[in-house]
């Protein structure tokens, strides 16, 4: 089966910078709703559109088309007083940034700490960086009706709804949260 819109498909994966500086390799695939849902980066379903199983390549993508550029404005110091405890680098939590369109909530990640200053960073951990990915298809198969009506794959390694959810968590999929 070809790689098309509705369609379900399971890809082995390694994520390098520019340099081929390793920045993740999926323990487990991949598994993704094709078609435009937003449940991978365009620029891996305009790779991947069209192709089958055993299709592998490596696909170089610029910030543009990844997470952006990096935006300093996006970084403030707040006193520590202000967020919980204990605190750690790499916590993440919900926040406004300064003078963010339509108020949007973002997740800001815990970069530094000193004395009574936290730094947060808005920006995705991947901003400002050409990304490699070294990408391999290992399953296609069509989508159930319910998972095109909920723009996103259900069962292994996808969302878990319901009192049927295995563990409530969802399986490895590339999305916009930062990575270990």
């Amino acid at each position: 089966m070809k790689i098309a819109k509705n369609t379900v498909v399971t890809v082995n994966y390694k994520l390098s910078d520019a340099q081929n500086n390793l920045i993740e390799e999926g323990a487990q695939p991949m598994v993704y709703l094709h078609g435009g849902y937003e449940n991978t980066l365009p620029k891996i379903e305009e790779e991947l559109d069209g192709k089958e199983v055993g299709y592998s390549s490596t696909l170089q993508v610029e910030p543009d088309d990844a997470f952006g550029d990096y935006d300093a404005e996006l970084v403030k110091v707040e006193d520590r007083k202000l967020l919980p405890e204990p605190l750690e680098v790499g916590m993440q939590f919900e926040g406004m940034a300064d003078g963010a369109p339509d108020d949007e909530p973002m997740i800001f990640t815990v970069t530094e700490i000193a004395d009574d200053k936290v730094v947060l960073d808005g920006n995705h951990p991947l901003a400002g960086m050409a990304l490699r990915f070294e990408l391999s298809v290992v399953d296609v198969r069509a989508a159930t009706e319910e998972e095109i009506a909920h723009g996103h794959v259900h069962g292994a390694h996808g969302h878990h709804h319901g009192e049927d959810a295995d563990d409530g968590e969802e399986g490895d999929h590339f999305r916009s949260q930062p990575l270990h």
